[in-house]
């Protein structure tokens, strides 16, 4: 019995109810191959940014180094400014623990139907390698002359060898183990410091990948190329925030950003890595018990997967698929009635 102590984190609004639906799962599959889960659960949150006037406690992070993994349900809540919630918690465990990989994978299923026209199950399989840690979503700047007319915010990127070699790297790699394709999101026609050095390194690391066939893409062009023909794409990696909203795109034609998973990466493992499903927190739907619990779900597997448990992992997967090519149960994202415990509860009928 292989035994793993993950951190809980429900977090806000509709990660109280998809966590524990993730929860299930979990200890199902873990009882059909010899794993056990011990989970600890911390309630940080926006609710505890608003009685306690922090998102986590001073020494949040040492309470959590020593886990497996963490899974984490979502941040954010009216009342509470998103970059008090983001910079409070989730941004935090990214950067003091190295998840410099965002790996979102994107796939239309059989049974959800795609607003997009050429997005067709079976065919489009696909994942945005977002680097995590630094681009544009750098913490160099600030606010000058506040309340006047000249005032002036300024935000630098920053983008360094290291970073870009790393998520390069990892990129190529997890290519050269798929379809071989790869395509980098850039936008060093007009941006002109930062993307060209980007697009310089990564045709440095290409070089190393003669097995991966690759190009570059204008960020603009490349939006419009996956919602023309999501087929062609393969792996595609980018900066901090062209990969964040290539990802939320590519989510949106597979269907519903509902059923989208996430994995913040240390590929050396210094760390431990966290899981979370894209969706957020959903306010509009919270405590309804409606929410999809694909998100977690599918991240649940994403997890498992990096703990080395493959085989798990893809049962994860083939329930879900399962459930969505075999059965009419649909959350109301999916067009259907389900509750959040009716989808969990198909899936657990399904696992293999």
């Amino acid at each position: 019995m292989t035994t793993h102590r993950i951190a809980l984190i429900p977090g806000d609004g509709i990660g109280q109810e998809v966590l524990p639906a993730a929860c299930a799962v979990l200890d199902a599959v873990g009882k059909r191959h010899a794993i056990r889960f011990d989970y600890d659960a911390f309630d940080w949150s926006c609710a505890r940014y608003l009685s306690e006037g922090a998102m986590m406690p001073a020494d949040g992070l040492d309470q959590v180094r020593g886990h497996d993994a963490i899974l984490l349900g979502a941040v954010g809540a009216p009342g509470v400014p998103d970059h008090v919630s983001l910079w409070g918690l989730l941004i935090p465990f990214r950067r003091s623990f190295r998840q410099y990989v965002n790996l979102r994978p994107i796939r239309v299923f059989d049974g959800v139907e795609s607003p997009v026209r050429r997005a067709v199950a079976g065919e489009v399989d696909l994942v945005v390698v977002r680097e995590n840690v630094e681009g544009e979503y750098g913490e160099i700047g600030g606010r000058l002359n506040r309340g006047f007319p000249e005032e002036t915010a300024i935000q630098e990127s920053i983008f360094t060898r290291a970073g870009i070699t790393r998520i390069a790297d990892f990129a190529f790699a997890l290519a050269a183990r798929r379809n071989g394709r790869l395509t980098s999101a850039t936008k060093s026609n007009g941006i002109i410091h930062t993307m060209p050095f980007w697009d310089e390194v990564v045709a440095e690391r290409a070089a190393l990948h003669p097995e991966v066939t690759w190009g570059s893409e204008h960020i603009d062009a490349l939006c419009a190329k996956l919602v023309l023909d999501p087929a062609r794409f393969d792996v595609i990696v980018g900066s901090n925030l062209f990969g964040d909203i290539l990802s939320d795109l590519a989510a949106a034609i597979a269907g519903s950003i509902g059923i989208a998973p996430s994995a913040n990466i240390n590929p050396e493992r210094d760390f431990p890595s966290m899981f979370e499903p894209v969706h957020g927190s959903a306010p509009d739907i919270a405590g309804k018990g409606v929410a999809n619990p694909l998100g977690a779900i599918w991240t649940a597997a994403l997890m498992l997967e990096h703990l080395g448990h493959a085989d798990a992992a893809a049962g994860i997967e083939t329930a879900m698929t399962a459930v969505l090519a075999k059965t009419p149960v649909r959350t109301p994202d999916l067009g259907g009635t389900a509750t959040t415990t009716d989808f969990t509860g198909a899936v657990l009928e399904y696992l293999p």
